[in-house]
């Protein structure tokens, strides 16, 4: 490389660069070299920790961070990152302080700042603080589409569905082809019930537009109730393809190491846990060799058996939701749907009421219990 003649400004923006494309590892590089001409260069030690940062090298990062902080102490991103770094190792005061130190010095005009931090704290599960400062961004650019749709979120995980739904609308008046407000008010529509106008937003979308495939079953279900289109129309097939595409088998190397991180957590916990887990089995076991099986067939033939709260597992999956969403959440959102549709309401305070009303509402049949095996 030749370099001899950069200046850390020069270094620092090729690294930015780099960053940028994704390629990390020579965005390193660069920056190492640079701070061996200008090892007091913050900038250079900003940068040297959002790449360690992206290349998941928390304890690095920190430490870059750090390092920058000594030389600057107000530095605004490092105040980020190091902010970012800290929640890696569930120090949410420290990191609280550091982005809270953020607002303190003024830099709530800076949006792309505030969104970091905001989105940091949202995918820690720190909704209340992160909507701090989604909603200062919102107070200094009212016409940041994004920065709404982030507050919609934040409102619908916090319980305030209206509110949601009326920010996830503001995002889209600003800008139309927001595809992921779009599918997300999509989803808050129809979880209300309110099918007609969720169609009418996933109506909007692309195939390509969706990474969830709870969304996909949503539209195909809809454009089949509302706009009677059959299962081998052109229209529903490409949705059938974007399933499939979402569906493919992971990569053999991340499904190794998901094994080998999966088999990690359970070696950590397996003394503490042994007796008590195998306690727990011996209790399931004798619990489902004493749990009637029932069988119920759907109106399309499909078959399922098992205890009342398995066959509603079973028909939640075949439905297309998300495997890991509460059960009691499907059977009331069901419901609602279903009474929506044609008027019949159904229980939905338990698996064999909700499985009872669902046959008197003519959505199955029950054909007697199964032999127990």
């Amino acid at each position: 490389m030749e370099s001899s003649f950069l200046s850390s400004e020069e270094y620092d923006e090729r690294a930015h660069q780099l960053y940028n494309e994704g390629r990390f590892d020579e965005a390193l590089d660069v920056l190492r070299e640079g701070l061996s001409l200008y090892p007091h260069a913050v900038e250079l030690h900003v940068g040297l920790g959002y790449a360690r940062l992206a290349r998941e090298e928390y304890a690095w990062a920190r430490r870059a961070f750090d390092e920058a902080l000594v030389l600057h102490p107000d530095h605004e991103d490092a105040l980020a990152g190091l902010g970012e770094t800290l929640l890696r190792f569930n120090q949410v005061d420290l990191a609280l302080a550091a982005f809270r130190r953020v607002l303190e010095l003024g830099y709530d005009d800076d949006i792309e700042l505030m969104l970091q931090c905001g989105r940091a704290l949202f995918r820690d599960g720190l909704i209340a603080e992160a909507q701090e400062f989604f909603d200062a961004a919102v107070v200094e650019a009212p016409e940041h589409a994004e920065a709404r749709a982030l507050v919609g979120y934040c409102e619908h995980r916090r319980g305030n569905e209206a509110a949601a739904v009326r920010s996830l609308r503001r995002a889209l008046e600003l800008d139309p082809d927001f595809a992921e407000a779009r599918v997300y008010l999509g989803n808050l529509l129809y979880d209300d019930a309110r099918f007609d106008e969720a169609l009418a937003e996933f109506d909007r979308t692309t195939p390509e537009d969706h990474w969830d495939e709870l969304a996909i079953w949503r539209t195909i279900e809809l454009l089949q109730t509302y706009k009677r289109i059959p299962d081998d129309d052109p229209d529903l097939r490409v949705w059938h393809e974007r399933l499939a595409e979402l569906d493919v088998a992971p990569d053999p190397l991340d499904a190794l190491l998901d094994e080998i991180e999966r088999a990690a957590a359970e070696t950590a916990e397996k003394d503490a846990r042994a007796q008590l887990e195998l306690f727990g089995a011996m209790l399931a076991e004798v619990a489902q060799r004493q749990a009637p099986q029932h069988r119920v067939v759907l109106g399309d033939g499909r078959e399922f058996v098992g205890t009342w709260e398995e066959i509603v597992q079973q028909m939640r999956g075949q439905r297309g939701t998300r495997p890991g969403s509460d059960l009691r959440e499907f059977m009331q959102s069901e419901a609602r749907r279903v009474a929506a549709l044609t008027g019949v309401p159904i229980s939905a305070s338990d698996a064999e009421s909700f499985v009872r009303g669902s046959a008197s509402a003519g959505l199955l049949r029950i054909v007697g219990e199964a032999p127990s095996s």
